[in-house]
Protein backbone atom coordinates (compact mmCIF):
# COMPACT_ATOMS: atom_id res chain seq x y z
CA UNK A 1 0.00 0.00 0.00
CA UNK A 2 1.45 3.21 -0.79
CA UNK A 3 0.61 6.89 1.02
CA UNK A 4 -0.32 9.34 -2.10
CA UNK A 5 0.21 12.95 -0.58
CA UNK A 6 -0.88 15.76 -3.54
CA UNK A 7 0.95 18.72 -3.22
CA UNK A 8 1.27 21.89 -5.10
CA UNK A 9 5.40 22.73 -5.51
CA UNK A 10 4.96 26.01 -6.70
CA UNK A 11 1.75 27.43 -4.64
CA UNK A 12 2.09 31.00 -3.74
CA UNK A 13 -0.20 30.54 -0.77
CA UNK A 14 2.01 30.37 2.67
CA UNK A 15 -0.54 28.27 4.66
CA UNK A 16 -0.32 25.99 1.94
CA UNK A 17 2.98 25.15 2.06
CA UNK A 18 3.41 25.24 5.74
CA UNK A 19 -0.05 22.21 6.22
CA UNK A 20 2.22 20.19 3.07
CA UNK A 21 5.64 20.76 5.19
CA UNK A 22 3.25 19.64 8.19
CA UNK A 23 2.07 16.51 6.90
CA UNK A 24 5.41 15.56 4.90
CA UNK A 25 7.47 16.06 7.81
CA UNK A 26 5.11 14.09 10.02
CA UNK A 27 5.32 10.83 7.80
CA UNK A 28 8.94 11.17 7.45
CA UNK A 29 9.53 11.37 11.44
CA UNK A 30 6.80 8.14 11.61
CA UNK A 31 9.25 6.46 8.98
CA UNK A 32 5.58 6.06 7.03
CA UNK A 33 6.37 5.42 3.22
CA UNK A 34 5.00 7.81 0.84
CA UNK A 35 4.74 8.84 -2.25
CA UNK A 36 4.47 12.71 -3.11
CA UNK A 37 2.61 13.39 -6.23
CA UNK A 38 2.80 17.56 -7.74
CA UNK A 39 -0.22 18.85 -8.84
CA UNK A 40 1.17 22.33 -9.79
CA UNK A 41 3.69 20.53 -12.95
CA UNK A 42 1.31 17.45 -13.80
CA UNK A 43 -2.04 17.86 -14.73
CA UNK A 44 -3.10 13.96 -14.61
CA UNK A 45 -2.37 14.26 -11.38
CA UNK A 46 -4.59 17.28 -10.24
CA UNK A 47 -7.60 15.73 -12.42
CA UNK A 48 -7.21 12.54 -10.47
CA UNK A 49 -7.21 14.28 -7.25
CA UNK A 50 -10.07 16.80 -7.70
CA UNK A 51 -11.74 13.47 -9.18
CA UNK A 52 -11.53 11.33 -6.02
CA UNK A 53 -11.81 13.74 -3.29
CA UNK A 54 -15.28 12.76 -2.30
CA UNK A 55 -18.19 15.37 -3.00
CA UNK A 56 -18.72 15.60 0.88
CA UNK A 57 -15.38 16.38 1.32
CA UNK A 58 -14.60 19.43 -1.14
CA UNK A 59 -14.74 23.04 -0.31
CA UNK A 60 -18.15 25.19 -1.47
CA UNK A 61 -16.18 26.03 -5.01
CA UNK A 62 -15.75 22.10 -5.58
CA UNK A 63 -11.72 22.36 -5.88
CA UNK A 64 -10.14 20.92 -3.27
CA UNK A 65 -6.99 22.37 -2.02
CA UNK A 66 -3.61 20.11 -1.59
CA UNK A 67 -2.11 18.72 0.61
CA UNK A 68 -5.01 15.59 -0.19
CA UNK A 69 -4.00 12.43 1.12
CA UNK A 70 -4.70 9.08 -0.13
CA UNK A 71 -4.07 5.29 0.44
CA UNK A 72 -3.87 3.99 -3.20
CA UNK A 73 -7.16 4.80 -4.41
CA UNK A 74 -9.12 4.86 -0.78
CA UNK A 75 -9.16 9.22 0.27
CA UNK A 76 -7.72 9.16 3.72
CA UNK A 77 -8.26 13.12 3.99
CA UNK A 78 -7.23 16.57 4.06
CA UNK A 79 -4.76 18.47 6.20
CA UNK A 80 -7.48 19.58 8.89
CA UNK A 81 -8.43 15.65 9.33
CA UNK A 82 -4.67 14.73 9.39
CA UNK A 83 -4.31 17.19 11.94
CA UNK A 84 -7.17 15.78 14.13
CA UNK A 85 -5.63 12.65 13.66
CA UNK A 86 -2.21 13.21 14.70
CA UNK A 87 -3.71 15.02 18.00
CA UNK A 88 -5.60 11.81 18.63
CA UNK A 89 -2.75 9.74 18.42
CA UNK A 90 -4.34 7.61 15.48
CA UNK A 91 -2.58 8.83 12.23
CA UNK A 92 -2.15 4.60 11.55
CA UNK A 93 -5.64 4.47 11.31
CA UNK A 94 -6.00 7.63 9.57
CA UNK A 95 -4.20 6.50 6.99
CA UNK A 96 -5.44 2.54 7.26
CA UNK A 97 -1.69 1.20 7.95
CA UNK A 98 -1.28 -1.02 11.17
CA UNK A 99 0.21 1.22 14.20
CA UNK A 100 3.62 -0.70 14.73
CA UNK A 101 4.19 -2.57 18.15
CA UNK A 102 5.55 -0.19 20.54
CA UNK A 103 4.06 3.18 18.90
CA UNK A 104 1.03 5.48 21.40
CA UNK A 105 -1.15 4.13 18.59
CA UNK A 106 -0.56 0.97 19.40
CA UNK A 107 -0.77 0.90 22.87
CA UNK A 108 -3.94 3.14 22.74
CA UNK A 109 -5.44 0.51 20.76
CA UNK A 110 -4.55 -2.21 22.92
CA UNK A 111 -6.21 -0.58 25.45
CA UNK A 112 -9.30 0.09 23.63
CA UNK A 113 -9.38 -3.55 23.03
CA UNK A 114 -9.09 -4.76 26.53
CA UNK A 115 -11.86 -1.98 27.31
CA UNK A 116 -13.94 -3.61 25.03
CA UNK A 117 -13.25 -7.65 25.24
CA UNK A 118 -11.11 -8.11 28.09
CA UNK A 119 -7.33 -8.83 28.99
CA UNK A 120 -5.20 -10.34 26.42
CA UNK A 121 -2.87 -12.69 27.32
CA UNK A 122 -0.70 -15.25 25.15
CA UNK A 123 -2.72 -13.44 22.47
CA UNK A 124 -5.92 -15.01 23.53
CA UNK A 125 -8.47 -12.93 25.10
CA UNK A 126 -8.37 -13.73 28.91
CA UNK A 127 -11.96 -14.20 29.17
CA UNK A 128 -12.08 -17.16 26.83
CA UNK A 129 -9.04 -18.47 28.70
CA UNK A 130 -11.49 -18.19 32.08
CA UNK A 131 -14.30 -19.80 30.82
CA UNK A 132 -12.14 -22.27 29.29
CA UNK A 133 -10.83 -23.07 33.10
CA UNK A 134 -14.25 -22.83 34.50
CA UNK A 135 -15.02 -25.98 32.21
CA UNK A 136 -12.20 -27.44 32.94
CA UNK A 137 -12.69 -27.45 36.79
CA UNK A 138 -16.04 -28.14 36.37
CA UNK A 139 -15.32 -31.35 34.64
CA UNK A 140 -12.37 -31.81 37.48
CA UNK A 141 -15.34 -31.21 40.03
CA UNK A 142 -17.32 -33.69 39.25
CA UNK A 143 -14.63 -36.51 38.89
CA UNK A 144 -14.01 -35.57 42.58
CA UNK A 145 -17.16 -36.60 43.35
CA UNK A 146 -17.14 -39.64 41.17
CA UNK A 147 -14.11 -40.70 43.05
CA UNK A 148 -15.10 -39.46 46.59
CA UNK A 149 -18.42 -41.89 45.79
CA UNK A 150 -16.30 -44.63 44.81
CA UNK A 151 -14.14 -44.36 47.65
CA UNK A 152 -17.22 -44.07 50.68
CA UNK A 153 -18.95 -47.46 48.46
CA UNK A 154 -15.25 -49.61 49.18
CA UNK A 155 -15.28 -47.63 52.68
CA UNK A 156 -18.58 -49.10 53.34
CA UNK A 157 -17.44 -52.51 52.03
CA UNK A 158 -14.25 -52.36 54.08
CA UNK A 159 -16.50 -51.62 56.85
CA UNK A 160 -18.87 -55.23 56.54
CA UNK A 161 -15.36 -57.39 56.33
CA UNK A 162 -14.20 -56.49 59.14
CA UNK A 163 -17.49 -56.77 61.02
CA UNK A 164 -18.01 -60.21 59.40
CA UNK A 165 -15.54 -61.72 62.12
CA UNK A 166 -16.92 -60.19 64.89
CA UNK A 167 -20.84 -61.23 63.68
CA UNK A 168 -19.29 -64.71 63.12
CA UNK A 169 -18.05 -64.72 66.97
CA UNK A 170 -21.32 -63.78 68.34
CA UNK A 171 -23.31 -66.06 66.64
CA UNK A 172 -20.64 -68.81 67.99
CA UNK A 173 -21.06 -67.69 71.49
CA UNK A 174 -25.02 -67.65 71.20
CA UNK A 175 -25.02 -71.45 69.90
CA UNK A 176 -22.71 -72.34 72.76
CA UNK A 177 -25.10 -70.43 74.98
CA UNK A 178 -27.59 -72.34 73.83
CA UNK A 179 -25.94 -75.56 74.49
CA UNK A 180 -25.70 -74.38 77.76
CA UNK A 181 -29.24 -73.43 78.55
CA UNK A 182 -30.11 -77.22 77.27
CA UNK A 183 -28.12 -79.20 79.22
CA UNK A 184 -29.54 -77.42 82.42
CA UNK A 185 -32.85 -77.77 81.10
CA UNK A 186 -31.69 -81.61 80.79
CA UNK A 187 -34.62 -84.08 83.01
CA UNK A 188 -32.96 -85.28 85.92
CA UNK A 189 -32.39 -88.70 85.95
CA UNK A 190 -33.95 -91.82 88.24
CA UNK A 191 -30.75 -92.45 90.01
CA UNK A 192 -30.55 -89.02 91.27
CA UNK A 193 -34.15 -88.92 91.93
CA UNK A 194 -33.52 -91.75 94.20
CA UNK A 195 -31.12 -90.29 96.32
CA UNK A 196 -32.71 -87.42 96.57
CA UNK A 197 -35.70 -89.04 98.23
CA UNK A 198 -33.48 -91.14 100.57
CA UNK A 199 -31.74 -88.40 101.94
CA UNK A 200 -34.80 -87.13 102.76
CA UNK A 201 -35.96 -90.71 104.67
CA UNK A 202 -33.23 -89.63 106.67
CA UNK A 203 -33.21 -86.60 107.67
CA UNK A 204 -37.04 -87.28 108.69
CA UNK A 205 -35.97 -90.20 110.80
CA UNK A 206 -33.45 -88.26 112.88
CA UNK A 207 -35.56 -85.32 113.26
CA UNK A 208 -38.47 -88.04 114.96
CA UNK A 209 -35.20 -89.49 116.75
CA UNK A 210 -34.67 -86.55 118.69
CA UNK A 211 -38.02 -85.31 119.28
CA UNK A 212 -38.97 -88.94 120.91
CA UNK A 213 -36.71 -88.41 123.90
CA UNK A 214 -38.53 -85.23 124.59
CA UNK A 215 -41.81 -86.64 124.53
CA UNK A 216 -40.76 -89.70 126.78
CA UNK A 217 -39.60 -87.78 129.72
CA UNK A 218 -42.29 -85.83 129.44
CA UNK A 219 -44.70 -89.20 129.99
CA UNK A 220 -42.22 -89.87 133.11
CA UNK A 221 -42.97 -86.00 135.05
CA UNK A 222 -46.71 -86.82 134.18
CA UNK A 223 -46.72 -90.22 136.20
Amino acid sequence: MVIKVFLASSSGSTAIKKKQQDVLGFLEALKVDYAPLDIACNEDNRMWMRENVPVEKKPTNGIPLPPQIFNEESYCGDYETFFDAKEDNAVYAFLGLPPPPGSKEAKEAEKAFILENGPVKNGTVENETVESETVENGTDDAEDEENLEAEEVEEENLDDDSLAPVKQEEAQEEVEDDEAKGEDDQPVSEGEEDLGSEEEEELRQLEEEEEAPEVTEQEEEDE
